[in-house]
């Protein structure tokens, strides 16, 4: 490896993920059919980011590679907040052909969008998580979120999320984080290199 990609992979500090339509879309499959196939899109978006988390924690690398953010009303992932609030009616993405707008505030499952991007280990957490707030309100799921340490109310805006924090908050030691941002930043890069 160049001494100049060592040096810039080892300036970084910050996790950096790419983000994966397919998989956001599978993964909110997984959640959607686990309720029905229909929700309320800030069930949605709460259990897809409790998804991500856990992944991240468990593996040092979340399902979707989504971003983590803080928003008023909770932690979210950024993509995954813009495809369910804002998907263009008027252009077909992976995401449009599954999942939808059924309602002012509600989603559904238009379509089986498949797993075959998700690993099994994905699945499982998805589907865990799903189950662990099935029966809880849509407002206490997002309670929940508002008592993880890294979430911090950012007021009308939204803040960014280190994904390495989380990792301390869960107990990762320092060296631990660095090998995390590092692997992270290896395929962060093969990816870039790629034009992905």
């Amino acid at each position: 490896m160049p001494v100049l990609t060592r040096l810039r992979r080892r300036q970084t500090t910050r996790m950096r993920f790419v983000f994966d339509e397919r998989k956001a879309t599978q993964a909110a499959g997984v959640v959607l059919s686990r309720h029905d196939g229909r929700m309320s899109y800030l069930r949605l978006i709460k259990l897809l980011y409790l998804a991500d988390r856990q992944s991240l924690i468990e593996t040092g690398y979340p399902i979707t590679g989504d971003r983590f953010v803080s928003m008023k009303y909770g932690p979210v992932l950024s993509h995954c907040l813009g495809l369910v609030k804002n998907a263009p009616l008027d252009k077909a993405t992976f995401w449009t052909q599954h999942v939808g707008r059924d309602g002012k505030h509600t989603v559904a499952l238009l379509g089986d969008p498949g797993l075959g991007s998700l690993s099994e280990y994905d699945t499982t957490v998805l589907e865990r998580i799903a189950e662990r707030h099935r029966e809880e309100a849509d407002w206490e799921v997002v309670d929940h979120t508002h008592t993880l340490p890294e979430w911090e109310d950012p007021g009308r805006s939204s803040r960014p999320i280190d994904p390495a924090q989380i990792l301390r908050f869960a107990g990762y030691s320092e060296e631990e984080v660095a090998i995390a941002i590092e692997d992270a930043e290896a395929v962060y890069a093969f990816h870039a290199a790629m034009g992905k």
